[in-house]
């Protein structure tokens, strides 16, 4: 399919601070170790090699051995889980939410560049393994941001009464919410298999971990892609050295903090505010904050309580009942996995960018940062309608006052730009000002208020001919005004809302295999590709 694309910059949809990264501004260059470029990643396998043991990598293995115990996957899965125990094997690590259905198209996006990063590591480092890994955050407990899909402009929401770690949570009341997806997307091929592929996942799995398992497993396996769920007793196990720390020495807190200060004094904003401890405790039904007060440690909103003796003796006995946050989960996942590269959404690296710090204090390698590929499909009537009207795909990220002013003008048959106006205007009266100041002040500032006045004037009247071609040419004005809508739907972008069932009941098998081939993860521009 055709492609091209636009600095990230350029779409107005980033912020400054994550333009500032991908133009490697020096102020920023203390904000991370190594910038991802193909040369860079020499540098970091050597540096995670000789810190990554292989004592860990056979717990590491064999963890996800048993998560995939059960599970029909592909042979390439199987085999780079099986290359982990390889002291030259090496993961690309991508995260997400386990949003219903996989909630927003980014979610694809987040997977693939990981997928082709790999392949592209492996053509220039041929003697490494590399490893493709989504992480599923399990662990999290913000329901209200995962419950639902979006369709065709309908929000398509689980309702369920939540606690807990919603990996756990049961699927109980999602055969509701197919028979309302079945319904909307209607019949044919891509539809059966998009109700088939919600039935397996949903309706024959019993907890939401196990059923996003299943839904990536289906759309990537093919490719290798392996799938990680921190929660789990055996991966925790190399993580209790660095829960105790930050029990006892509140090592998060007392280094992220000072770097996000940093960043705000630079300009920008804090993305996270670490707590004085960043770990939750799980148990059944619930995930509540562990506080300290008055050397007592304690689960917020409990009768839990420890003394420090108790909480760190605990920890070695049950490790998996100690649940970091998003400030130490990045650290978590870098003590587990021997990873090189973290990708992810530009929230994401935002606070990724305040942990350098924590990590060296930790003396744990610190990953490289990378931001995903997003990307803007168009279908062949989009991609018509936007040659008929002229269009480039640079202008479909103007604010839609500015494009459709910007498209009136353009197809207007008479001239809406008064600057030859203005011109004169300000010839005129720089000759009056200038017979002005042979007399008295006062007459010249009354020359300089005409002036203003008089211009203010041509201002109005050019908004008033714009506003009337605008009512003219009501038709084309409806025309752009829909076409933009429907590829930002809400003034946003299309990634961050629709979900990829309403590509695919479109493009069908094809969409993934195309987002394969297209999606370049080192490009470090926004992609537009149209069928």
């Amino acid at each position: 399919m055709p492609c091209t694309s636009i600095p990230f910059r350029d779409t107005h949809y980033f912020s400054s601070f994550i333009c500032d990264y991908l133009d490697q501004k020096p102020e920023l260059k203390a904000f991370y170790n190594r910038f991802p470029t193909l040369e860079n990643f020499g540098d970091q396998i050597e540096e995670k090699q000789y810190r990554f043991s292989d004592a860990h990598r056979d717990i590491l293995a064999t963890a996800l051995e048993k998560q995939y115990h059960g599970v029909v996957t592909s042979e390439a899965t199987l085999q780079h889980i099986k290359l982990l125990r390889e002291g030259n094997t090496f993961t690309v690590t991508t995260g997400h939410q386990l949003n219903l259905f996989t909630g927003p198209l980014y979610f694809l996006y987040k997977i693939l560049s990981t997928i082709n990063l790999c392949e592209t590591l492996k053509k220039q480092y041929p003697s490494y393994n590399f490893v493709p890994v989504y992480w599923m955050a399990t662990e999290d407990h913000d329901f209200d941001e995962i419950n639902y899909f979006r369709l065709f402009g309908k929000k398509i929401q689980w309702n369920k009464e939540a606690g807990g770690a919603v990996g756990n949570f049961t699927t109980e009341g999602l055969d509701e919410v197919l028979t309302f997806f079945s319904a909307e997307i209607g019949k044919g091929k891509n539809a059966m298999y998009l109700k088939n592929l919600f039935e397996a996942a949903y309706i024959k799995h019993d907890t939401l971990s196990a059923a996003t398992r299943y839904l990536a497993n289906e759309l990537f396996s093919s490719y290798g892609l392996v799938i990680v769920d921190g929660d789990d007793k055996a991966l925790k196990s190399m993580f209790i050295p660095y829960v105790k720390r930050e029990l006892e020495e509140q090592l998060s807190y007392e280094t992220v903090l000072p770097v996000g200060r940093k960043l705000v004094d630079q300009g920008y904003k804090m993305q996270v505010n670490p707590r004085e401890i960043n770990l939750f405790y799980l148990s059944e039904g619930v995930r509540e904050r562990i506080v300290k007060e008055d050397h007592v440690y304690r689960v917020f909103g409990t009768s839990i309580r420890w003394s420090k003796e108790d909480v760190l003796k605990h920890v070695e006995e049950a490790p998996e009942r100690f649940s970091p946050n998003v400030i130490m989960r990045p650290l978590y996942q870098e003590v587990i996995l021997p990873n090189l590269c973290y990708i992810g959404g530009g929230g994401e690296l935002a606070y990724w960018l305040e942990l350098k710090q924590y990590f060296a204090k930790a003396d744990i390698p610190f990953p490289m940062l990378l931001l995903r590929n997003s990307v803007l499909v168009q279908t062949t009537k989009q991609a018509e309608k936007i040659k008929k009207l002229s269009m480039t795909d640079q202008e479909l990220f103007l604010k839609q006052h500015e494009l459709i002013n910007r498209k009136v003008r353009q197809i207007s048959n008479i001239d809406i730009n008064f600057d030859a106006q203005r011109l004169i205007l300000k010839e005129q009266f720089k000759e009056m000002l200038e017979l002005a100041k042979e007399t008295d002040v006062s007459f010249a500032n009354a020359v300089r208020a005409q002036e203003t006045k008089q211009l203010k004037g041509l201002d109005v009247l050019e908004k008033r001919l714009l506003k009337a071609q605008r009512r003219k040419l009501s038709d084309q004005v409806v025309r752009l005004t829909n076409l933009q809508n429907a590829l930002f739907p809400g003034y946003g972008l299309q990634e961050r809302t629709v979900n990829f069932s309403e590509l695919y009941l479109e493009f069908g098998e094809e969409l993934i295999k195309v987002l394969k081939e297209t999606l370049d993860p080192l490009l470090g521009e926004f992609l537009v590709i149209k069928q």
